[in-house]
């Protein structure tokens, strides 16, 4: 009690000294040798990047986790599969109605993506993968499943935003294998967006084009855990570099499928498993940079 009285009077000597709530906020709680170090703003940098690189997508990949619901209220596997289905027609009323139809059912919106949207996305792959449907019908259903997710996050309303789905792709430096990367290039642009890929990045060369064009989404994919180092120092770049704040970026790989917490470690925000879910994926991390960039409001 007598520390917090004496500090309530040390706020209100310095407030009636005119000094703002920041620095008011600083005297009273932060020890005056530090408030007075030569580095403090250096500091104060690089701790705000560690919340927006480390922090903010751990807490958001937990928030994701709670928001599952249990097999006997999430979409079952009959339901992913009509939807899958639905997409494959041109008419896009029927999916809007049907993805309506379970959300008033009390789904909200983030376990639809999760747990209708993208598994929908992965059964197309799957079908594509059986011979039952064309490279023709998945693009066309993958299309229709990122225009379902920006139509109920609201984000196909806003101006000139198909401009804004610009995406790039990328190995980690050193990596040989870019098959992964180049499927999921072709789906993309097979679903409307802007595609940059670079199969033989250096560093400063992902730097430079983060730096100089603006990207909804960067994309990573990674072949083994030994490239794990350099794809940090990719994603810490990216985000050091791009001149979108906001920047999502996934990463894909087998590694991240069995070792899902991986991907807030390396400074991620999210992996998808397969190309046609990527896809989906690519669209809620541009919805999420879209609220925040134009709409001023919170990811959702």
């Amino acid at each position: 009690m007598g520390r917090a009285m004496e500090s309530r009077q040390k706020a209100t000597i310095l407030a009636s000294e005119g000094l703002t709530a920041h620095s008011l906020a600083e005297t009273v709680f932060v020890a005056a040798d530090i408030a007075r170090r030569a580095d403090v703003q250096e500091r104060k940098d690089r701790l705000a990047r560690l919340v927006g690189a480390a922090i903010v997508p751990r807490l958001l990949s937990l928030h994701h986790h709670e928001s599952l619901l249990p097999p006997d209220r999430a979409p079952s596997q009959a339901e992913i599969e009509e939807l899958a289905h639905l997409v494959l027609s041109p008419n896009i009323q029927a999916a809007v109605a049907y993805v309506t139809e379970l959300r008033d059912r009390g789904l909200p919106m983030e376990t639809l993506f999760v747990q209708l949207l993208q598994p929908a996305a992965q059964h197309l792959g799957k079908m594509w993968d059986n011979d039952e449907c064309d490279f023709i019908d998945v693009t066309l259903g993958v299309g229709q499943l990122q225009l379902l997710l920006a139509t109920f996050n609201c984000t196909h309303t806003l101006p000139a935003l198909s401009a804004k789905r610009r995406a790039f792709l990328t190995v980690a430096p050193g990596e040989q294998h870019s098959f992964g990367l180049s499927m999921v290039a072709k789906l993309l642009r097979a679903a409307g967006w802007s595609v940059t890929s670079d199969c033989e990045p250096r560093l400063d060369d992902i730097a430079s084009a983060v730096r100089k064009d603006w990207y909804a989404v960067a994309g990573i994919t990674v072949g083994s855990d030994r490239q794990f180092t350099r794809v940090a120092e990719t994603i810490a770049a990216i985000r050091k570099h791009s001149c979108n704040p906001a920047i999502g970026i996934m990463v894909g790989g087998q590694e991240f499928i069995e070792r899902p917490e991986l991907v807030s470690r390396l400074g991620a925000d999210a992996t998808a498993p397969d190309a046609t879910s990527a896809v989906i994926l690519a669209q809620k991390l541009f919805d999420t940079g879209a609220r925040c960039n134009w709409l001023g409001t919170a990811p959702i």
